[in-house]
């Protein structure tokens, strides 16, 4: 590891606070220009459909600079980088039906949070309405869902955060558990939640495992399609309601799914995956 052309930072507070700060100077610049260009063009760039995936994919790639610039390359002097090489057919062919089979068990789980009552009513109807406006344009949502966030979130999350803190000495395990609770606190609300840290858990396993952040954007992407065609085509994030069947069956089928697959993955797959 010492002649790795991947560097070996840790994850600390400080590392938290560069994303953080990162990603509002990136924000407030897409802010700025949009002002700017109101102010001298007339034109309101925020009504554009197009301008949420600029913003986020701003804010995401300043995070990244910022932690890249002010963390690893002062700490490390090599620049921020990460293994996306490729694994062989048959992992591929043991990650997704887990993966499947995990998004199953979460939205059984996401089913049993309240859609409505006086706590979660109000906020659940403002997060519908938030949640519609990404698919008045079905490319743009495509786009923003399936490349663009898959791409940014696992390098953030997994790549960074997970990475730097198994890096720091923290069992794998736990920084698992760590960056994927992070990843479910900065979705907002508690439905995306549950599922965020759930599908976080899967995704880091995998990483962990493979060492290559590509896996777990790939899953990512699959996980955030089948939920944007859902949405799209049966205008429900909910299989169980697109497709008419029972919470409990989806259940079942999430959790045979999982339980064959992750057997197969962590017990009898026996190749052990490093970057070099």
């Amino acid at each position: 590891m010492e002649n790795s052309k991947y560097p070996k930072f840790t994850f600390t507070w400080l590392g938290g606070l560069t994303l953080v700060v990162g990603l509002f100077v990136g924000t407030m610049a897409v802010s700025l220009f949009s002002t700017f260009w109101k102010v001298t063009f007339k034109e309101n760039l925020e009504l554009k459909d197009w301008f949420l995936m600029v913003a986020n994919s701003v804010g995401f790639l300043t995070a990244i600079a910022f932690f890249d610039f002010f963390i690893v390359r002062r700490t490390t002097n090599k620049k921020l980088n990460f293994n996306l090489s490729s694994v062989n057919f048959y992992t591929y062919l043991l990650i997704f039906p887990m993966m499947a089979g995990m998004m199953f068990i979460a939205e059984f789980i996401t089913s049993l949070i309240p859609t409505t009552g006086p706590v979660f009513g109000d906020f659940y109807e403002y997060f519908i309405q938030l949640m519609s406006q990404l698919t008045d344009d079905p490319v743009v949502m495509i786009i923003m869902t399936v490349i663009l966030a898959p791409i940014f979130e696992e390098i953030i999350f997994r790549g960074i955060i997970q990475k730097g803190l198994v890096n720091k000495g923290i069992k794998p395990w736990k920084a698992i558990v760590y960056a994927s609770i992070i990843f479910g606190v900065v979705h907002g609300n508690p439905w995306q939640f549950i599922s965020a840290v759930i599908l976080g858990c899967i995704l880091g396993l995998v990483y962990h495992k493979t060492k290559t952040l590509l896996l777990p954007i790939l899953l990512h992407a699959f996980n955030n399609l089948s939920l944007s065609l859902l949405v799209l085509y049966g205008k429900d994030e909910s299989f169980a309601k697109v497709f008419n069947v029972s919470e409990w069956l989806i259940l079942a089928a999430g959790l045979v799914l999982f339980s064959l697959f992750y057997y197969l993955f962590m017990k009898k797959y026996k190749v052990h995956y490093s970057e070099i």
